[in-house]
């Protein structure tokens, strides 16, 4: 017979999976926060500054003693930590870079077509020759080639800007460091811990890590959930992984918070009491960054806790149900709203615009004031002096 797990015991183990039942208020070294990460598996990186850059935003809703800092000195002078892609452009620890190499030949493959079809064939001696000016001279950052050439066209993009991105996709640059939020690029073997970038994984290993590694930490999973985690595997090698290793697994049905048909889902056999007896999340409420990994895939979450959530950010402005950037608003195990603010740093104040809670929640003087708590919290994280409410800014539930 298959097992249950009902919906609040399945979305507090997700949460505790994800960080979000650690104290929030516990002093966190800098060794705390590389192994926070590591368990995360990834921590996405966006250009958007509405109130603070998301990979800042995800580690400071984790923990709200949490310093811009560590992370830099993480990345930049241990070499802990390296950026490329998952799904998207994300600090992964640097232990997992032997695994990446299986990506970078993907990707090479793939982009190296593409980049031809808009460059031509001098593409790759335009890669030949900044590989050799960046291990002659060191770094370098996309302007430093301005003005050597006309645009393509392609987002308008310098043809060096193109061969800087394709080099660092497919793993022979590395991100050094970010002067602002421009990426500094040099050659991977100077930035990725020696160790780590000599190291190589055979295929049949990369994908048992990297089915492991999804499936632990996600809890329980569809197989598509378990490729889609690290964006590094394709279905199919995920069935012949699941077939392979059958005897460790089991199946479990998840019940969806709204109450529709439960979702059949894998585990491990032998996983701890997380999804027996998963611990209770603090209470606080917490302002979530719109590309929070545990809100990343949108359909699971919207099955854990049944909340439909899409940036409009692409979307016209006359067609935006929210807004163009709006932040998920937790407490407890539960998403109970939705808020619309801006840290303007000109005028020194967090503008919130607008605040719309889920179905069901009760707008109480209690959670008014935890809500508003959150608010200071996020106020002084994003280095602001005061709170501007705009009038009616509460929309009725």
């Amino acid at each position: 017979m298959t097992d249950t797990i009902d919906n609040k015991t399945a979305r507090r183990a997700f949460l505790a999976l994800h960080g979000l039942s650690d104290p929030p208020h516990k002093g966190q070294s800098k060794e705390d926060l590389l192994e926070t990460i590591r368990r995360l598996g990834f921590v996405q990186v966006d250009s958007i500054n509405t109130v603070a850059r998301a990979h800042h935003q995800i580690l400071f809703s984790r923990n709200a003693t949490y310093r811009e800092k560590n992370l830099k000195r993480l990345v930049e002078a241990d070499c802990h930590l390296f950026e490329n892609w998952t799904h998207d452009a994300s600090i992964i620890p640097s232990e997992f870079f032997p695994y990446w190499r299986h990506r970078f030949a993907r990707e090479e493959a793939r982009l190296q077509k593409r980049y031809e079809a808009w460059q031509g064939s001098p593409f790759l001696h335009e890669c030949d020759g900044i590989l050799d000016r960046i291990a002659r001279d060191g770094p370098v950052m996309t302007r430093d080639f301005e003005g050597e050439k006309p645009s393509t066209g392609w987002w308008d993009w310098h043809p060096s800007k193109m061969a800087l991105e394709y080099l660092w996709r497919t793993g022979r640059l590395a991100i050094a460091r970010r002067d602002g939020f421009q990426k500094v690029y040099d050659l991977a073997e100077r930035v990725i811990p020696g160790h780590c970038h000599a190291s190589e994984v055979e295929h049949h290993d990369f994908v048992d890590w990297a089915c492991r590694s999804a499936l632990s930490r996600l809890g329980f999973a569809t197989r598509g959930e378990i490729a889609a985690f690290w964006d590094l595997l394709k279905p199919d090698e995920v069935a012949a992984w699941i077939a392979e290793n059958e005897a460790e697994l089991e199946t479990v049905l998840i019940e969806s918070a709204d109450g529709s048909k439960p979702r059949a889902s894998l585990r491990f056999r032998d996983y701890p009491s997380l999804l027996d007896d998963p611990p209770e999340p603090p209470g606080r409420v917490r302002v979530l960054s719109p590309f929070d990994p545990a809100l990343r895939d949108r359909k699971r979450a919207e099955r854990l806790f049944d909340f439909f959530y899409r940036i409009e950010i692409f979307v016209p402005e006359e067609k935006r149900v929210y807004g163009y950037y709006v932040f998920p608003v937790l407490r407890g195990d539960r998403i109970v709203g939705r808020i619309d603010m801006k840290a303007d740093r000109n005028a020194d104040v967090l503008a919130v615009k607008k605040f719309w809670p889920e179905k069901g929640v009760r707008l109480s003087k209690a959670f008014l004031t935890e809500l508003e708590g959150e608010l200071d919290r996020v106020r002084r994280f994003a280095g602001v002096a005061s709170i501007v409410f705009e009038d009616k800014w509460i929309e009725s539930s």
